[in-house]
């Protein structure tokens, strides 16, 4: 076959350990407090993403409801608004279209995009602060990209430091994991 897969595994595992051991930790602390702030203020934490990284708004929305006793929506698990939306504005317009029903002042909506370039996300993301929510955008440097629009217009910022989308949508299961755990540490939850 010609194939190694072990070398193929050991060097992806080597490429995410060094991802990981490079995670913003600064900005992570600042999202934890976020976190929270939202769950002393009984804000509503809300969760966009885009292809790959629209399982982990789904997962940390579970988990965050679910272990934190923290009102969560993840916008992206609702297919009939999603599709309506879509079909009736346009793909761009799926997550401003339900944040319009369910934002209020002092929620915190939660981006995630690897390149920092989904129109979907940023769209929801902009929106989301100009009705007076707090946004965070969890995004990589796909392609260099730096984290992309994403990451210019968001409140705060995780940016991964990776290219490959990939670990980037790897890390962001690990960052929701990180701030899940650090909230009920906090809390003796």
């Amino acid at each position: 076959m010609g194939f190694d897969f072990t070398e193929f595994a050991e060097s992806y595992a080597a490429s995410l350990a060094e991802t990981l051991a490079n995670l913003p930790f600064s900005s992570m602390e600042k999202l934890w407090e976020i976190v929270e702030d939202a769950r002393e203020q009984k804000s509503t934490v809300h969760f966009i993403g885009n292809g790959g990284s629209a399982g982990t708004p789904s997962h940390s929305a579970g988990d965050w409801s679910k272990e934190l006793s923290l009102r969560t929506i993840s916008h992206v698990d609702n297919s009939p608004a999603l599709t309506a939306w879509a079909n009736d504005t346009d793909f761009e317009n799926v997550f401003v279209g339900q944040l319009s029903t369910f934002v209020s002042p002092g929620d915190v909506v939660i981006g995630f995009s690897g390149s920092g370039n989904s129109d979907n996300v940023i769209n929801g993301i902009r929106y989301s602060k100009d009705n007076g929510c707090k946004t965070v955008a969890i995004t990589g440097n796909y392609r260099g990209m730096g984290g992309g629009k994403l990451a210019e217009i968001a409140d705060l910022t995780l940016l991964i430091q990776s290219e490959s989308m990939e670990r980037i949508e790897d890390v962001q299961l690990v960052i929701n994991h990180v701030i899940k755990e650090a909230v009920k540490s906090n809390n003796g939850l």
